[in-house]
């Protein structure tokens, strides 16, 4: 792992691809331990890997070249060199997978182990490796950065043994496979930061037959939820044992062709550990799609005192360079692809810092597709519609509005289909108390008067919250749930452009009421009739199922009161995934971390997709 630039929060919204970190100013790269690299463009087909010297490299020399001395001086070779000053572990989500994590020491598995090995044959390196299925029986994976003499794999390493009694042997490193176009740097072809080595027999076994092998496949997503394991190194970390990061979600890294993950505890020496999207029933081995490794090889570009310095790592996906390399390795080869052609590259929503300052959220079918897109208005009057692919990922983003003094007065906002066109309408309270309905969002845009609800007025200033629904309605989502700044809760229903139909109220003015931060609503209970939400300002947050014209519905808890729901700023609910209900939940926290809680049911989060990391 090392260093990966993470730009900070800006005054105004940027670009929403999100910046690159290769486009923020370098620090100094800490290359001082990492052994040369070979020249880009590769030496030729079937060309020996000259980094290697290690043909006839045995069991008996690597015991005696690695002494407990020279083990305990072995350093991470992405030049990660301390825990930073007053690390805490990242806040845990309340929820059926967590995004931001803290890692957990266990015993390791068979397959997994501490590769050692050194530079130019003298600093010591410590890495992550995995056994690998090959003809062979003899193939390991770690990341390219990796690469280095007199090395040797130690599977399931024990720190209270010698080399000589590890439970598993030791397996000698005897050829390298790295594409030639791998680069240690910010550069694209970072990407390539994996690699393969062949190891020796003991006596008359294999690697692959004493501890089993890993499959390799490719990686199905930027967004896939995994457990990785790694050895940090005993000067990060004293228990000097196996570390994993059990269901834990990637995210894509902006500008390359990698994925990271937010998880505390991965110090240096984590380098080239696996990313496995499934365990086999025995738990010793898997499927693996990606290592730690990539940008700066495999971590945040940020100061040794910065949190994120051991929380976030990064792997490069493998794809079509990971599988011909890996196909040179079982075959023996050293063959140069060429030049290297970043594929294309994912969408991103942009960072934490960007989405601090989301202000409103309304989802709904605006483009016809009949699935939801999420709308946006930033704190400076700047509108996004962000379109969902229906399978719970955003894929592309259009401005509706440029910056603007106009809409930094929007105080809320909900979406329905109030024109019953089967297209949703985006309805805006303003700070004056005019209410604003601006028909088929996705076809004629916000670029126009829209239609006036009602004009300014002190009584619509008292509007809290506005959140749209079906909660009588039979077809469209032609209801409109508003709870006032006193209490009062009332239903609308048969809302139309230019009209509020008829007027229910269902909460009188009320002390209890007031504590009500955000609502929306969906098919949380599963049934045609929807639900409404509720985040109380304690972190309670609560479904009403069977509301009526005459009743607010029946008490459902999701989360008891609680610090961290305190912390979710903006809410919105809608149908971006595949089961075509309108279930899944969109928090935007404090910090800007941006998610979704997919398929959430009556008095429960659905399962947890981060969709923005945090600042």
């Amino acid at each position: 792992m090392a260093q990966a630039a993470t730009p900070p929060p800006a005054p105004t919204r940027p670009t929403m691809a999100g910046p690159a970190p290769a486009g923020k100013t370098a620090p100094v790269l800490k290359t001082s331990r990492l052994a040369a690299l070979p020249s880009a463009g590769g030496n030729g087909r079937n060309q020996r890997n000259k980094a290697t010297g290690s043909g006839n490299w045995t069991v008996q020399d690597a015991i005696r070249f690695w002494t407990p001395q020279r083990i305990a001086s072995a350093t991470d070779p992405s030049g990660r060199i301390a825990q930073p000053r007053g690390w805490a572990p990242p806040r845990r989500r309340q929820s059926v997978v967590a995004t931001g994590i803290s890692g957990e020491h266990f015993d390791g598995i068979k397959s997994v182990g501490v590769l050692f090995s050194t530079a130019n044959g003298m600093a010591a390196h410590h890495c992550t490796a995995s056994v690998v299925r090959s003809p062979g029986h003899s193939l390991l994976l770690t990341a390219g950065h990796c690469q280095g003499g007199n090395a040797v794999f130690v599977p399931q390493y024990d720190h209270t043994k010698t080399v000589a009694n590890q439970p598993f042997g030791i397996w000698p490193v005897k050829e390298w496979f790295r594409d030639s176009q791998y680069a240690s740097d910010k550069s694209p072809n970072s990407d390539l930061d994996f690699a393969f080595a062949a190891v020796s027999a003991d006596g008359s076994r294999n690697v692959q037959d004493a501890v089993g092998a890993n499959t390799l496949a490719r990686t199905p997503d930027f967004v896939n939820q995994v457990t990785v394991i790694g050895y940090p190194k005993v000067k990060y970390d004293t228990q000097d044992r196996a570390l994993r990061c059990p269901g834990v979600w990637t995210t894509p890294l902006p500008a390359y062709y990698q994925m990271q993950i937010d998880c505390a505890g991965m110090w240096g020496g984590v380098s080239g550990g696996p990313w496995f999207s499934k365990l086999d029933p025995s738990g010793d081995t898997g499927e693996i799609i990606g290592n730690v490794g990539g940008f700066l090889q495999g971590g945040p570009d940020v100061k040794t005192d910065n949190p994120l310095y051991n929380r976030i790592s990064y792997s490069p996906l493998h794809g079509d360079r990971f599988f011909q390399l890996y196909d040179d390795a079982q075959r023996g080869l050293h063959t140069d692809h060429g030049p290297y052609r970043q594929p294309p590259l994912p969408y991103s929503m942009g960072t934490g810092g960007t989405w601090q300052h989301a202000k409103l959220m309304a989802s709904g079918d605006f483009s016809g597709n009949r699935h939801s897109d999420l709308i946006v208005v930033w704190t400076d009057g700047e509108v996004t519609l962000y379109t969902s692919d229906g399978e719970g990922h955003f894929i592309s983003e259009r401005q509706l509005l440029a910056s603007n003094t106009t809409w930094s007065h929007a105080e809320t906002v909900t979406a329905g289909d109030f024109t019953g066109s089967s297209r949703f309408d985006l309805m805006v309270r303003w700070s004056d108390g005019e209410v604003t309905l601006y028909g088929d969002v996705g076809t004629n845009g916000l670029n126009w008067a829209g239609t006036q609800m009602i004009g300014p007025n002190t009584t619509w200033q008292h509007a809290s919250q506005i959140a749209a629904g079906r909660f009588n309605a039979a077809q469209y989502v032609t209801d409109l749930m508003v709870r006032w700044s006193d209490g009062e809760l009332t239903l609308y229903t048969n809302v139309s452009a230019g009209s509020f139909g008829q007027e229910h109220k269902l909460k009188d003015a009320n002390s209890t009421w007031q504590h009500a931060t955000l609502l929306t609503s969906g098919e949380f209970s599963g049934g045609q009739k929807w639900d409404l939400m509720v985040q109380w300002s304690d972190g309670e947050l609560d479904n009403y199922v069977g509301t009526t014209t005459s009743a607010l519905g029946v008490e459902a808890r999701i989360q008891n009161p609680n610090d961290l729901w305190m912390h979710n700023t903006v809410m919105s609910t809608g149908d971006f995934t595949s089961n075509h209900h309108t279930d899944d939940l969109i928090i935007r926290w404090s910090d800007g971390e941006t998610t979704m809680y997919i398929d959430t049911g009556l008095g429960h989060l659905g399962t947890e997709r981060n969709l923005v990391p945090h600042a």
